[in-house]
């Protein structure tokens, strides 16, 4: 039976359930646990929610005397405003780490998309350099060097600070033989951004980032003549591949010194709310929410990066597809704040404008998902290339609207990456 007690009523040996107010104002990833631990009874009511959900079915039961309110008198409410996420569950962090160094507050001032785009090169190639390294290490046997992935999450997270469109979209145009490493890279920054967009707290957001950044680190146990395999894969190389979780988890585990947060996104980012996932099939709530994110953001830029075996979809019609999975593959609420954090027409998105001109996006909107910025280069009409001009969407006096999706593959433009990057495709 369900009981809401107040946490001053909260004993070791209970079966916390939930808790009751916005997660940030807890220590917590996962909710659903017996409670043993004085530290963590110490650190629920030293937080600042003031109620839990219990589960006497499961642990012990309030004194008689006791003030509670059942299940049946009061229904959960749960929050679904993004910046509360009062229903998603969590999983136990460590400790809080001595906070990193101060920044200084430049680097992580708003900057423009043209010059975060220079920043976030750079970035790219520094951090494919560091993730291939640690995974030539993590082939031969050697611990992953965390403070080193920290630092690359430092860096990550300042510039989809500054620019969350630069990065995420970079780190999108990859080479086959890159895929793996620059993936890493990829989910780090999108789980980054993710995290912003449900105002998770600065410790939370950089656990999200390593979880993005060590997620799949257990490929480096897969044979390179399977993960790179350009044709489909045989039911036992299949099973081989689906190893990585666990194998990522045991590298990590051994290694040391990584939160129980990023241990649970490397071992769990394959699960799927309706528990067809692997390597546990958790469902629904039985999966942490860093592994919900893990998810999203993995299949995000799995699905938009060009592999040896397919070219990466549109961005905007791969998250179309995504939503067409949201039951029982993702969390719904998570999916919506993954598109607001990215945009409905993500930047590099090919699209057609109410005059019939065809661009690219190039920016997201100020104000709004569907008024971007684009730069139109073709036209529909003559069916002729025109003079590259900005459009933006969200200027008052603009009288355009995107009215379609466009397939990349249809026209085959062959310019279409440097039209927003500046930059042709690697």
């Amino acid at each position: 039976m369900l009981k809401r007690i107040s946490t001053e009523n909260l004993r070791q040996g209970m079966y916390v359930h939930d808790f009751c107010g916005s997660w940030m104002d807890h220590p917590f990833w996962r909710a659903k646990f017996v409670l043993k631990d004085p530290k963590d009874l110490a650190r629920i009511q030293a937080a600042a929610i003031e109620e839990v959900w219990i589960d006497t079915s499961k642990g012990l039961d309030v004194a008689a005397g006791v003030r509670s309110v059942s299940r049946a008198e009061a229904d959960f409410q749960v929050d679904t405003d993004f910046g509360m996420l009062d229903s998603l569950p969590s999983l136990v962090l460590d400790p809080p780490r001595k906070p990193p160094p101060a920044r200084r507050e430049r680097d992580r001032a708003p900057a423009s998309m043209h010059s975060e785009l220079q920043a976030a090169a750079s970035i790219c190639v520094e951090s494919k350099q560091a993730v291939a390294s640690m995974f030539r290490e993590a082939r031969m046997g050697k611990a992953v060097n965390s403070e080193n992935a920290r630092s690359l999450v430092e860096e990550i997270s300042d510039s989809v600070t500054r620019n969350p469109g630069a990065l995420i979209s970079l780190a999108r145009l990859k080479t086959a033989d890159d895929y793996t490493y620059m993936h890493s890279v990829a989910v780090c920054a999108l789980m980054v951004a993710l995290a912003k967009q449900i105002h998770l707290n600065e410790e939370h957001t950089r656990s999200a980032g390593m979880a993005g950044l060590l997620h799949d680190l257990g490929k480096a146990a897969i044979p390179l003549a399977v993960l790179n395999k350009p044709g489909k894969l045989t039911d036992t190389e299949f099973v081989v591949v689906q190893s990585h979780p666990v194998e990522g988890y045991k590298m990590l585990k051994e290694g040391g010194n990584v939160e129980d947060a990023v241990l649970d996104a490397c071992l769990h980012h394959h699960e799927k709310m309706d528990g067809t996932g692997y390597p546990d099939k958790l469902k629904g709530d039985e999966i942490s929410l860093i592994a919900r994110m893990t998810a999203i953001c993995d299949v995000y830029d799995a699905i938009t990066s060009d592999r040896p075996y397919k070219r990466g979809w549109d961005p905007s019609e791969s998250l179309r597809r995504m939503a067409e999975w949201t039951k029982g593959h993702f969390d719904p609420q998570l999916f919506q704040a993954f598109v607001k954090s990215i945009g409905i027409y993500p930047v590099g998105s090919l699209v057609r404008l109410t005059s019939g001109r065809i661009g690219v996006v190039t920016e997201q909107g100020r104000q709004s998902l569907t008024t971007p910025k684009v730069n139109v280069f073709f036209s529909s009409k003559s069916a002729l290339r025109i003079p590259p001009a900005i459009v933006d969407l969200a200027d008052p006096g603009c009288t355009e609207k995107i009215v379609a999706r466009e397939d990349p593959d249809k026209w085959k433009f062959p310019d279409l990456h440097e039209m927003w990057s500046g930059t042709p495709a690697v």
